[in-house]
């Protein structure tokens, strides 16, 4: 995957620009209103997202296995951790909360699961988390090659998992759910043009 990344962001640079994720500054109000400090972002990319915990005071830690990514993201106040989530050193029971923007869907089942254990591992008790993902009211949903349940290879090499409600709730079985719901985000990036994600997303708790 990493691979992938490189160059992607090598050709497109910045792709989505500087302007924060609408899901960012829910998470953003909903963290200060909690009493977070330390802020983990896995698949940080270059920042966009994750310097804007920073900007707002936050402790920000980010993880992000494109090299070039973290080039593109010098000097905006987040510490980067390179590498793949899966697989680097991380404090347990470390962090406030964990904010994971259009990440957690590009993994195929048994590492979803992985993905969110280990960023469980990482919150303290009661920790929140805050997702978000493609919905299965994507308009790509069911699109490309068929990987797996609800997941299709929409790009050669990057296959998207699809989530119901029910599956994101499913996914975050060691969580207490305490808000879950849909969100319109429009882009224009590339080849695409300008359109329009239906992401879900969801803020819970860790359990313990």
């Amino acid at each position: 995957m990493g691979a992938y990344w490189d160059d992607r962001y090598g050709r497109e640079g910045k792709i989505w620009g500087t302007t924060p994720s609408v899901t960012a500054g829910q998470a953003c109000r909903e963290f200060r209103g909690r009493g977070v400090r330390r802020v983990l972002v896995p698949g940080a990319g270059y920042g966009r997202n994750a310097a804007l915990f920073a900007r707002a005071g936050f402790d920000v830690t980010g993880v992000e296995v494109s090299a070039e990514a973290v080039r593109l993201a010098e000097g905006d106040g987040v510490r980067y951790i390179p590498g793949s989530f899966l697989e680097v050193d991380l404090e347990a029971d470390a962090y406030d909360a964990v904010y994971c923007h259009n990440v957690l869907h590009l993994f195929l089942a048994p590492d979803r699961r992985r993905f969110v254990a280990r960023c469980a591992a990482a919150l303290r008790a009661g920790g929140l988390a805050f997702f978000a993902v493609f919905s299965d009211e994507e308009p790509s949903y069911g699109k490309g090659r068929r990987v797996e349940a609800d997941t299709y290879e929409s790009k050669p090499g990057r296959p998207v998992h699809y989530f119901s409600e029910r599956d994101l709730r499913d996914h975050l079985a060691g969580f207490d759910v305490l808000e879950i719901g849909t969100v319109e985000e429009p882009e224009e990036h590339g080849e695409e043009g300008p359109h329009v994600h239906r992401l879900r997303f969801v803020l819970a708790g860790r359990k313990g």
